[in-house]
């Protein structure tokens, strides 16, 4: 079956052209980061904890997140949220029933309240880089 999340990418059509906006980046002089430098806070999951190290830039949030073997988000989530996983396996789950896993390489989009609430959940252990 063929849906817009199997499709080529190039096939893909999000919206018409004219209604895509621009990223609202409040002013930035060019910037670069060494997430390792960037110092870690610890987040408790209902099993296992994440590790973010986070840049805010205006209203945009931009982190690196590592979560550990184990980790099963503490809520469900309608924020949106830019997902790229950088390393291990990431579950993502749908409060309507739906799970997606991603592995590196792989991302997903969702608007605030785009769709279903969703949580995240790894089972090995997994590396984002996430904007919302």
């Amino acid at each position: 079956m063929t849906n817009r999340f199997t499709r080529p990418f190039s096939d893909r059509t999000i919206h018409p052209p004219q209604k895509i906006s621009k990223m609202k980046i409040p002013e930035l002089a060019f910037t670069t980061t060494n997430w390792e430098e960037v110092p870690a806070t610890r987040h408790e999951g209902e099993s296992g904890h994440a590790l973010w190290r986070t840049l805010n830039i205006g209203d945009i949030r931009v982190r690196v997140v590592e979560y550990t073997p184990g980790y099963v988000a503490d809520h469900w989530c309608d924020r949106g949220h830019i997902i790229y996983v950088l390393e291990g396996e990431l579950i993502s789950e749908l409060k309507d029933g739906r799970v997606s896993v991603l592995t590196k390489g792989m991302g997903y989009q969702v608007s605030d309240f785009g769709d279903a609430a969703h949580r995240s959940s790894t089972k090995t252990g997994a590396k984002l880089f996430i904007v919302d």
